[in-house]
């Protein structure tokens, strides 16, 4: 939900005054979708480990059981890889939408002839890279 943050860009016009901007873009869906996938698959995990400590008989004498609990585990499989792809997605997203570049293009104090805006440092994204590839 980048459109809720705000920075702070000077004023041409005044020297004290500032100009308040808004980052585009809402990239909150896939990592919702990747953390309530998360959450399922963990109640899922639980349910099924009652099942095979608690009721190992039910689940050996029924043919259908295991079947069922085989196409869970390939469905929830498929999903977190496409859970996984979405959060790169937004990631990359999310990179582009706050590369200092961009940003400075954007702003209309530095659109001036002899204006020099720098970004200063590239913001460091390597803990979120770290949590996707894991």
């Amino acid at each position: 939900r980048l459109y809720q943050i705000p920075f702070e860009m000077p004023d041409c016009e005044g020297e004290s005054e500032t100009h308040t901007l808004h980052l585009i873009g809402d990239f909150s869906a896939p990592a919702e979708f990747f953390v309530t996938l998360g959450v399922f698959s963990f109640l899922y995990a639980m349910a099924a480990l009652v099942l095979y400590l608690r009721f190992h008989s039910l689940y050996g004498e029924n043919k259908k059981l295991p079947f069922a609990d085989f196409c869970i585990t390939i469905c929830f499989a498929f999903f977190w890889l496409v859970a996984a792809a979405a959060w790169g997605k937004g990631l990359t997203d999310v990179k582009a939408a706050t590369r200092p570049a961009s940003l400075i293009a954007a702003m209309g104090v530095c659109q001036g002839e002899e204006v020099v805006c720098n970004a200063g440092t590239t913001p460091a994204m390597g803990l979120a890279n770290i949590s996707v590839v894991r």
